[in-house]
């Protein structure tokens, strides 16, 4: 074995100077110098996984959550203070453990996305000059807000850890504590993927808003990486005050935190700038027993301060209460602070607030920043740019969760809150979105399909001469150009006539005189969704025999009884062979109800007596109107006082009848009743109109009530429930 390392020392030899500097370049090289040298190396993570988990030092992980707007600037002063109080305990809940980042990116999209939104195509029917002019009214609206920006905000929130599996289960119990936070403050909030962060990352790199091409599957195969699919052409930062990325040059600037008060309007005002900007607020929360130690050491070295200036005043022969005034005022807001992290629910925050501009040229470029500037000014604040921290700055803006800028403001968490991420809701759907007018604060066009809501029932609310009507119009109109739905309307004061006529529909006069007919015992198998339809049909003729008889206290129990029983007698032979020629009408009813012993069944015979044989008998007819018009118009103005209740019930059964119908063929129909406080008046009309309202959903109906009488009885229920 000594013989073998003898012969190993004896081959081996000593470098050579030159083989040394090689061997010590190349061990440089594998090293690097520490610095950046392509796109991919300067932006600053390790990895991104597809569960939306990035690695962004060793021992640094984050993840993201993509939240929506609510109304908070355009809310009630009430609401406004519920609203930040729950901001402010979201706050509280981060302990100094983690890092939150809050990101509002807003990018424009590519030329010409809005208007795609917003047109109308073409068809083979004589409607195409209205669609033409309705789609420049539009397109006139779009260009009065700033719809061309699609508004990003993002919660980006890091912890440390050891390994990724500890950091996962950390960070898979934050997520769901702020989901639970974020549906306190009634705002929708969804984890983001790691498809979807790359894809926020790249909107940041991007701003021209090229799309989005990346699959987890390409990484293996190509041996990319992440970066390589996010990274713009090239970044360059040697100016100091500036950065170029791409095609854009841009700058970076932290806001300075001067003023006494705070104002929660700030933070929208600089969202709301027409151009392409990228706010962030990195927020660190301070260990609450170290805060207090820090302002109690700062409180005692303000008081030894104070000492000593009342032994310099006593030394130089002058009261020795006059001290700076400086640290006087220091003092005072020292010990207020104390209180308020001691007595009030207040934590102490490290805050960066950072703006990026971005623009195409360098004169755009200023302007924007002017403006922001202007902003920050009017609230008391500077914005201030950093200064050969572009680098830097830039890289703390985008969405990961890594602040690499040390300028920090410490306030309290009422302080930092204040910076509310809320502003106000835009709704701007896609397809078959119908126009809603303009966002009373962002003056964006609102955009909806009501189908894709939760609920797509509608009210149309205002004072006399508000323009109700004209925005009913103008839905309908929209409706009837994009869509293929159903469209009935019930016009109690006969003002839709010329619309339904523009639009080739059918209008349905129905009066004492007229000699059109709607059957108010019209009845079809698919009425209800039970087996036996009769059930629904018989609460209508409750609510229709309640407005007959009138009075205070309505139908009595024993009448309902009667009624419920003759009802079912009428419908009998009819359901036993179902024969349009054969269906019901009122006169029959009554005279099952002159067959009933009960004397209150004569008194509810009597009181129908005038819509049978009277001279109000014009719904004792049957249906002698096909309603086979996808528009249809019931103008039932001319019926008169008496009659105009009775006539808006039966109109919106007969509607039921049709949405019945049009279920089975899966189409929806859109229904718009005027003056709908009449029937809310009566308790049964009003039980039966909510009924059918909540059904309408269920059936692919779209009501829409329309009236200025907000308070029809508010203390009842049933309107409420509308």
């Amino acid at each position: 074995m000594s013989t073998a390392n003898a012969k190993h020392a004896e081959n081996r030899r000593k470098l050579t100077r030159a083989e040394k500097k090689e061997i010590a370049a190349l061990i440089r090289a594998a090293k690097g110098d520490g610095k950046a040298h392509t796109a991919q190396q300067t932006i600053p993570y390790l990895a991104m996984y597809p569960d939306g988990i990035c690695k962004v030092t060793e021992k640094k992980y984050s993840k993201s959550i993509a939240y929506d707007d609510i109304n908070y600037q355009l809310a009630q002063a009430d609401d406004k203070t519920a609203i930040f109080e729950n901001w402010c305990d979201f706050l509280n809940y981060f302990d100094a453990t983690v890092s939150v980042q809050l990101s509002f990116i807003n990018r424009g999209t590519r030329s010409g996305g809005a208007e795609e939104v917003i047109a109308i195509p073409a068809q083979n029917d004589a409607f195409n000059s209205i669609r033409t002019e309705y789609a420049d009214m539009l397109k006139h609206q779009l260009a009065k807000g700033n719809n061309g920006f699609v508004k990003s905000k993002y919660i980006t929130f890091s912890v440390e850890a050891d390994n990724l599996n500890a950091a996962k289960a950390r960070l898979a119990r934050i997520e769901t504590d702020i989901l639970n936070n974020f549906k306190v403050l009634g705002a929708a909030a969804r984890p983001m993927t790691g498809y979807e962060r790359l894809e926020a990352l790249h909107s940041v790199f991007h701003p021209e808003g090229e799309p989005f091409r990346f699959s987890w599957d390409w990484l293996t195969p190509s041996g990319l990486t992440t970066k390589d699919f996010i990274a713009p052409s090239s970044f360059r930062f040697g100016e100091g005050r500036y950065f170029r990325m791409g095609r854009k040059i841009g700058a970076v600037s932290f806001l300075e935190i001067l003023a006494p008060e705070l104002n929660d309007r700030m933070l929208a005002d600089i969202l709301d700038l027409e151009t392409g900007i990228v706010v962030n607020l990195h927020i660190k929360s301070i260990d609450q027993t170290e805060a207090i130690k820090t302002i109690k050491r700062k409180i005692t070295d303000l008081d030894k301060m104070k000492i000593e200036e009342q032994k310099k005043a006593v030394r130089s022969g002058y009261d020795m209460d006059i001290i700076p005034s400086d640290l006087a005022m220091f003092g005072g807001e020292a010990k207020n602070l104390l209180q308020d992290l001691q007595s009030r629910n207040e934590r102490m925050f490290l805050l960066t607030f950072l703006v990026v501009n971005m623009a195409d040229t360098k004169r755009k470029l200023e302007n924007d920043i002017f403006a922001a500037a202007g902003i920050a000014q009017k609230y008391n604040c500077a914005l201030t740019r950093l200064d050969y921290q572009q680098e830097a700055g830039l890289m703390s803006s985008v969405p990961l969760g890594e602040n690499l800028i040390p300028i920090q403001r410490g306030l309290t968490t009422s302080s930092t809150a204040i910076f509310i991420p809320f502003i106000t809701q835009e709704l701007f759907q896609q397809g078959a979105a119908l126009y809603y007018g303009l966002n009373a604060l962002s003056s964006n066009m609102i955009l909806c399909d009501r189908k894709r809501l939760k609920n797509p029932n509608g009210l149309i609310l205002g004072t006399p001469g508000s323009g109700k009507s004209f925005a009913a119009k103008r839905e309908i109109t929209n409706a009837f150009l994009i869509t293929d739905d159903d469209i009935i309307i019930c016009d109690p004061e006969a003002e839709y006539y010329p619309l339904v006529r523009r639009l080739h529909g059918q209008v349905i006069r129905i009066s004492p005189t007229s000699t059109q007919y709607v059957n108010p015992m019209d009845i079809n198998l698919n009425y209800s969704e039970d087996d036996n339809p009769l059930a629904l049909k018989s609460d209508f003729l409750l609510s229709l025999c309640e407005l007959v008889i009138g009075g205070k206290e309505g139908l009595m129990p024993v009448e309902k009884t009667v009624i419920d029983r003759s009802v079912r007698n009428v419908y009998r032979p009819f359901l036993a062979a179902p024969d349009p020629a054969k269906m019901p009408i009122l006169g029959d009813l009554y005279d099952e109800l002159l067959r009933q012993p009960e004397p209150e069944a004569a008194r509810v015979a009597a009181a129908l007596e005038l819509y049978v044989s009277g001279s109000l008998n014009v719904f004792n007819h049957r249906t002698n109107v096909e309603l086979s018009n996808r528009l249809v118009c019931f103008d039932i103005k001319q019926l008169g006082k008496q009659l105009k209740k009775l006539g808006m019930l039966i109109v919106q059964d007969q509607v039921w009848n049709r949405v019945t119908i049009n279920r089975a063929e899966k189409k929806s129909t859109r229904y718009y009743m005027d003056e709908f406080h009449l029937l809310l008046k009566e308790e049964q009309t009003a039980a039966y109109s909510v009924e059918i309202w909540k059904r309408f959903r269920k059936w692919g109906g779209i009501p829409t009530a329309i009236t200025q009488n907000v308070k029809v009885r508010p203390d009842r229920a049933l309107c409420k429930a509308v």
